[in-house]
């Protein structure tokens, strides 16, 4: 009688799903090289490796939105900067008066939420536009909060600054023209939507 053959263990075969992602990552780490063209799986458009450094700086040079935005913000701000020269007052600080004297009584949290800026940033200018006389401390039961308001001389300063600020906005929306306001104007309230006052 033969022996009955011996019976091999079940074996369980987990198969994991295959990762596109990885496959295509190890795919070009291996085997792509420079300027290789490939195709991702998302779009299938072909795309490359950066060849050397100089061809990333360039890259990033031509079209890095923050770069573009950086300049055009330089040039803008100087714009008002120097109509508002001669008052000795910038644009930046303008803005917190403006913001203050819309408030009543600001609270430095507010004013950062409101104008996008850090503590840090706003607490510089606090002690410049203090020191002017263009606002005052106001007292608060809680000592933390440091709530401050614009000055009667705050307030006849920022009625002195309004032609000079008409003057420089004429100018701004030359330099940018009516598409580039208007575009801005869209862009800005898109994004800032969930900076409410108050």
């Amino acid at each position: 009688m033969a022996a009955s053959p011996k019976c091999r263990p079940f074996i369980r075969v987990t198969v994991e799903p295959l990762d596109l992602g990885r496959v295509v990552t190890l795919y070009t780490t291996e085997t792509c090289r420079y300027n290789n063209g490939m195709k991702t799986p998302d779009d299938g458009r072909e795309t490359s490796l950066p060849q050397t450094i100089e061809s990333t700086a360039e890259e990033i040079a031509r079209d890095c939105v923050a770069v573009r935005l950086r300049l055009l913000n330089r040039v803008i701000t100087n714009v008002y900067d120097d109509a508002l020269r001669p008052l000795g007052l910038k644009v930046s600080q303008m803005n917190i008066l403006v913001v203050a004297a819309r408030l009543g009584v600001a609270e430095p949290s507010q004013v950062c939420r409101i104008l996008q800026i850090d503590l840090s940033t706003l607490s510089r200018n606090l002690e410049r536009l203090r020191a002017r006389g263009w606002i005052e401390s106001v007292p608060d039961r809680d000592a933390r909060v440091h709530p401050f308001r614009v000055t009667g001389q705050g307030r006849e300063l920022l009625e002195q600054a309004y032609p000079l600020w008409e003057k420089a906005q004429r100018k701004a929306k030359e330099m940018l023209g009516e598409e580039g306001v208007s575009l801005l104007a869209r862009v800005t309230r898109r994004l800032t939507a969930g900076c409410v006052e108050g």
